[in-house]
């Protein structure tokens, strides 16, 4: 699935997809951005506002 409408999905999938990618595909936030062409600021910033803040240490999105 293609993340180039991350500002507009469902929070909840959105941040199912992206651990998903993350686990999968991409060993880092900033490598995921890059793999899918996407703003890693902008990402961080729309799964904040649904209470997800990226968790380095894990490599993904945990809800705070």
């Amino acid at each position: 699935m293609s993340l180039t409408r991350y500002a507009t999905m469902d929070p909840l999938m959105l941040m199912s997809i992206v651990n998903m990618k993350l686990r999968d595909e991409c060993p880092t936030l900033k490598d995921l951005a890059r793999r899918y062409d996407i703003s890693m600021s902008g990402l961080q910033e729309r799964l904040a506002q649904a209470g997800y803040h990226y968790q380095p240490a894990t490599n993904q999105f945990v809800q705070v």
